[in-house]
């Protein structure tokens, strides 16, 4: 009983190793579960007092629910068996592609990370970025939404930032759903963005399995009522102005809706502007098909030279902020009230009837977010110039042409924005202070003039309130 056994000291090691897991098995990892599970459950019970559009059911079911509950979906286990027929494979292959376009798409959505982590990273990253401003917002409107309604917020796409300006001042009232495009699966964010309660699609994916299988899970989302957040021109604008409405989404949502019986779908159009886009020069090179390919070395450089660049400003309170960011939210539209006044249940429709139909929403979706896209100094500024890029203008003229400009816009009823605490020739001066730091105009003896190179760059920020003017 006394004698001694000798083992090699790897099977020693993997023994210890075997020990540690067996403890975190047993002992730490359910006790950490618990903890974190305590943590979420506070958080939900903190934020259900609050939110105006209540976390959904749906958004708490475990993840592994939702990709198998998708994976065999009716309509999609028929398009398993079409496609397999139609490409003479058998269906166990064509189903693992289902689970794993499954996997791709169905987010995991985290209340703790959304409203600690998400929020907190949405917030100071905006107010870090921008003086940020809500214009309008129709309180009374919204608080006659029936609260069981699915609501969408459907937006223009000016920016990637859109994702944390609009998500951090919803987050007060309810939590939002994006659908994200291939850029955000890059590590972290793609961990990041799907505890968010992001969906991932593939743009422009012919697939029809895999189009398929999206369109199950945005119908599932939608009939339960998780809000959601669209940018109905399906990305972003590369010159500024309006582009015309993509309809898979929407479409998606709505194939299958009867408005007697499923529960109402309300869509909120949103407006965003910005006097500073950060990624506004790449945006504009992409509509010349001449331009050089840029590198991911060049691309990973040029980033990383501008955040060093910014780190070192702010270091040296220096920092400047990138003017303003506004978003403004309009009237909201019933699907159920659409339906009734136009005499259609989409659901009722083959695809060759329901598509003109969805357009036809659509635009006047996007004619609602046109109009509450709000005014905001550059874009003000960069029209002058643009009427005159031969002109020497000082602070008084360039402010009497804005506020002749304006005159003309309040006649349409344009969202102005309000600069609490500021004159319009202060927030005129501060516009004209970006510009000369950017190189869109040059100072002379008190007076600015356009630089006829930079002529893209005034175009596409006063794009984005041209459809005001015509």
């Amino acid at each position: 009983m006394n004698g001694q056994i000798t083992i090699s000291i790897w099977f020693f090691l993997l023994l210890i190793g075997i020990a540690v897991i067996a403890i975190l098995d047993r002992v730490l990892i359910p006790s950490s579960r618990w903890f974190l599970r305590r943590r979420v459950n506070r958080v939900l019970e903190e934020i259900g007092t609050r939110l105006d559009i209540e976390i959904r059911p749906f958004q708490l079911t475990k993840r592994q629910v939702l990709i198998d509950r998708l994976a065999y979906d009716p309509r999609v286990l028929d398009a398993v068996r079409d496609y397999a027929r139609e490409h003479e494979l058998p269906r166990e292959i064509i189903q693992d592609k289902v689970l794993a376009y499954a996997r791709e798409i169905v987010p995991s959505f985290n209340a703790y990370l959304y409203f600690r982590i998400g929020y907190w990273i949405a917030q100071k990253a905006a107010r870090l970025l921008y003086h940020v401003r809500v214009g309008l917002f129709e309180d009374e409107r919204y608080r006659e939404i029936d609260t069981e309604s699915t609501v969408v917020f459907v937006m223009n796409h000016r920016s990637n930032i859109d994702y944390f300006l609009v998500a951090f001042l919803a987050a007060e009232r309810t939590t939002l759903s994006y659908a994200v495009g291939e850029w955000a699966k890059i590590w972290p964010l793609h961990t990041l963005f799907r505890f968010m309660g992001a969906f991932f699609v593939r743009r422009n994916s012919r697939n029809p399995l895999y189009r398929r299988v999206l369109e199950r899970y945005i119908h599932m989302a939608t009939k339960e009522g998780v809000c959601q957040a669209v940018f109905l021109e399906g990305g972003l604008s590369r010159d500024g102005r309006l582009q015309a409405p993509r309809l898979g989404l929407v479409d998606y949502m709505l194939r299958g809706f009867d408005p007697h019986s499923d529960r109402d779908i309300v869509f909120i159009p949103v407006g965003i502007n910005y006097d500073r886009i950060i990624e506004d020069r790449s945006l504009l090179r992409g509509l010349d098909p001449g331009a050089e390919k840029r590198s991911l070395w060049f691309i990973a450089r040029t980033t990383g030279r501008f955040v060093f660049r910014s780190l070192v400003l702010m270091m040296l309170s220096r920092w400047r902020r990138y003017g303003y960011a506004c978003v403004n939210f309009g009237s909201p539209l019933s699907a159920r009230a659409y339906c009734r006044e136009e005499n259609v249940i989409f659901s009722h429709l083959d695809r060759s009837e329901r598509f003109p139909k969805i357009e036809s929403l659509c635009q006047q979706l996007m004619g609602r977010i046109a109009d509450v896209i709000p005014v905001l100094p550059i874009s003000l500024v960069c029209t002058v110039f643009l009427k005159d890029m031969t002109a020497d203008l000082d602070i008084p003229e360039i402010e009497k042409r804005c506020q002749h400009y304006l005159d003309q816009l309040k006649v349409h009823g344009t969202p102005l924005l309000e600069t609490a605490g500021s004159s319009r020739v202060q927030a005129i001066a501060e516009a004209l202070d970006l510009m000369l730091m950017r190189g869109f105009i040059i100072e002379s003896d008190g007076k600015f003039k356009a630089v006829t190179a930079e002529a893209p760059l005034l175009r596409y920020y006063a794009n984005a309130i041209s459809h005001w003017s015509g």
